[in-house]
């Protein structure tokens, strides 16, 4: 079995790596070539923490495994530790053999980055100009950094309950050669590409606040419960997503759905539009909507694609198990 450790993940994946595994994974979903198992997400009782597994099958890939790891609201502050931990173990999809044990921590923020900029790939208008973010946490970095390199933005726009913590994003458009404003929410409607990543249980962008035309990345919808977008946004746009079934249980489109708003069918899988089978924006005018909700498989593409670099540069830790 093969052990890349977490110190080692940054100076082997890269964005470009990171999203060529999810786009294609992507796609292999859309066609049934590969599929996610049922996602346990726990709160145990402990810390505040939530727990869970995200796994599956890609039987293009010949790749079986699951994500361990969760979310300790606590740990920056005790401990100085990151809030998200995961740990991606991949099997021998012939044997059932373990094959890897990969540091999950980067790879999660990377991945989830990639799919976001996939869909903007995908999605977003040609022309767009000014990239608007909601939430400046630990992920906030990672998303500005994958989406600006999908179109020639010329502005940057963020929202956050804490202005404060927008520094980073500042720096982060500053290093792109780009300009940063903090704005209101209702300021949102200047933006052509919107990235959310949030932990908020309440709705915080208002269906008003999007223009016609604009692209809607929902990054942050990852649990039942869990809201970024009023669910009208959701009626008004034309919705993708990973996996349907997630988005209607877990991810964004759960309160649109429960409201009555939108149907599953109304629901589209981007890896369609990636394979050609689905359409992409019909019109300038419409609004395009990106539920991500973040699937076991994406987990196991970049760990595939960082196992596969680290026996490369030979720093992959070969042990007997």
């Amino acid at each position: 079995m093969l052990i890349v450790p977490e110190n080692e993940i940054a100076g082997l994946m890269t964005r470009q790596a990171a999203f060529d595994a999810v786009e294609a994974v992507f796609a292999a979903m859309a066609a049934g070539a590969a599929y996610n198992f049922p996602v346990v997400r726990e709160a145990i009782g402990h810390e505040d923490a939530l727990y869970g597994f995200k796994g599956g099958f890609d039987r293009s890939g010949a790749t079986l495994g699951l994500k361990a790891g969760g979310y300790w609201p606590h740990n920056m502050e005790k401990r100085g530790l990151i809030n998200h931990q995961s740990t991606v173990f991949l099997f021998d999809p012939d044997t059932g053999k373990p094959r890897a044990m990969v540091g999950g921590n980067l790879l999660t923020a990377l991945r989830t980055a990639a799919a976001s900029a996939v869909s903007i790939k995908h999605l977003a208008r040609g022309d767009a100009k000014v990239l608007g973010m909601i939430g400046a946490g630990h992920q906030a970095a990672f998303q500005l950094r994958a989406a600006l390199e999908q179109r020639g933005f010329e502005k940057v726009i963020g929202w956050n309950r804490d202005p404060t913590k927008l520094s980073t994003l500042a720096t982060v458009a500053e290093e792109a050669g780009l300009p940063f404003e903090a704005v209101t929410l209702d300021a949102m409607a200047d933006a052509d590409v919107i990235v959310s990543i949030t932990s908020s249980f309440d709705a915080i962008l208002g269906a008003h606040q999007v223009s016609p035309g604009t692209h809607v990345a929902c990054m942050g919808t990852d649990t039942r419960g869990k809201q970024e977008v009023d669910p009208v946004l959701l009626a008004r746009a034309t919705v993708f997503t990973d996996e349907v079934a997630q988005s209607t249980s877990i991810g964004e489109a759960q309160h649109a759905v429960a409201r009555g708003l939108i149907a599953e069918a109304d629901i589209r899988q981007l890896g369609a539009v990636i394979n050609g089978t689905q359409p992409r924006r019909s019109s300038t005018d419409e609004i395009t909507l990106f539920d991500g909700t973040g699937v076991g498989l994406q987990d196991l593409a970049v760990a595939v694609a960082v196992v596969r670099l680290a026996v490369d540069e030979g720093v992959a830790i070969e042990v007997d198990f």
